[in-house]
């Protein structure tokens, strides 16, 4: 079994066909999905995103301002995402960051939001999902200053870090995970990355619709994909695929402290 740590399944490119999608990917060895939601705060972007994890038993979701969208977040977004977290469906809250790739939000107020809303996962005792794109000084920084105590938790999604910048973070309490793009001709720099993470610390993902893996490059992607991307990491281990997949998911399941569903 394997565990799709990280998609966006509740988004428009999904509504013609979600509960075929959910099906492909239980039927491909899928036990759990990671639906993190994503876009306006004060909109039903996010009660959208905790809606499809409701309805189907094996999904669960996130809540959590982007740093696209930090811009966007104020007293009233908090207010809107700390109720939605109430759901017992709803199990870490992200996806928060920096990107200073993009910079849709000015970067004065990605650095303020970002520690706002690391606080605020703490006081809810949820763990955080860390986006982080062009910003791994600035990300460092932060989370070690935030989050180095025991007990507080984080994931990665979908690193593009150096082998340095996952060294520091493991030791603090976070799991590091690789979507899709690892398996790209160009990605060696993240496949070096990859190899300094052990299997302890290691969780897969789609980031569906994006970052369709190889072979299947220019279609949607989707939880079922995430095979490829498992089967790919543990070529690159050198490990069986049975082994990384029973580990990642062993992985996601003591983390968020779950028990293993059935498919």
């Amino acid at each position: 079994m394997l565990v799709d740590s990280h998609c966006h399944i509740d988004g428009e490119a999904f509504d013609g066909d979600r509960d075929e999608v959910v099906q492909r990917a239980r039927e491909a060895g899928v036990a759990a999905m990671l639906n993190v939601g994503t876009g306006d705060p004060h909109s039903d972007d996010f009660r959208r995103a905790v809606a499809v994890a409701e309805r189907y038993e094996n999904v669960f979701a996130s809540v959590g301002v982007h740093p696209h969208d930090a811009k966007l977040y104020d007293d009233k977004a908090e207010e809107h995402l700390i109720g939605l977290s109430k759901s017992e469906k709803v199990i870490a809250w992200g996806e928060i960051g920096l990107d200073f790739y993009y910079d849709h939000s000015p970067r004065d107020v990605q650095l303020e939001v970002f520690r706002r809303q690391i606080r605020t996962a703490k006081a809810l005792d949820l763990p955080i999902i860390i986006h982080s794109r062009d910003a791994n000084d600035e990300t460092v920084e932060i989370l070690t200053e935030e989050c180095s105590w025991d007990g507080f938790r984080g994931i990665m999604h979908c690193f593009g870090g150096t082998p340095e910048m996952a060294e520091t973070l493991m030791p603090i309490g976070f799991l590091i995970s690789f979507a899709g793009n690892v398996t790209f001709k160009k990605a060696e720099d993240l496949r070096n990355a990859a190899m300094a993470v052990p299997l302890e610390k290691l969780l897969v993902e789609t980031d569906c619709p994006f970052l369709t893996p190889v072979p299947f490059r220019g279609k949607r992607n989707e939880p079922s994909m995430v095979v490829q991307t498992a089967r790919f990491l543990s070529d690159l281990y050198g490990v069986g695929f049975e082994e990384l997949a029973e580990k990642t998911t062993r992985n996601f399941l003591d983390f968020f402290r779950l028990k293993l569903p059935a498919i």
